[in-house]
């Protein structure tokens, strides 16, 4: 008896949770959304061609941003090792003190 007002439950528990999107889906097709970015205030070389990627190609755009933030992170790691060892912090031996 249980198992059946717990499935029960479920059942009215996802209905309840599902119900809301299924209404809000069933209006009108929204129109075609087009997203310009505006480069008439871009003087920077760097930024005019971010701007004309995303505008034209915003997939590519996206790539450009991933790979973009990889290498920064790595570069950004390798700086932070060369200060840590400059200033006497190894981070490369592995010597594990427990007290």
């Amino acid at each position: 008896m249980i198992r059946i007002y717990s499935g029960l439950l479920a059942c009215l528990a996802s209905a309840y949770l599902l119900l809301p999107d299924l209404i809000l889906a069933s209006g009108e097709k929204a129109d075609m959304l087009v997203v310009v970015a505006d480069s008439r205030r871009v003087s920077w070389s760097v930024s005019k061609f971010f701007v004309d990627v995303y505008n034209t190609d915003p997939y590519m755009f996206g790539v450009y941003c991933a790979v973009l933030t990889a290498v920064m992170g790595g570069v950004l790691g390798f700086v932070t090792d060369f200060i840590m060892k400059r200033t006497g912090i190894d981070l490369t031996s592995r010597k594990i003190v427990e007290h």
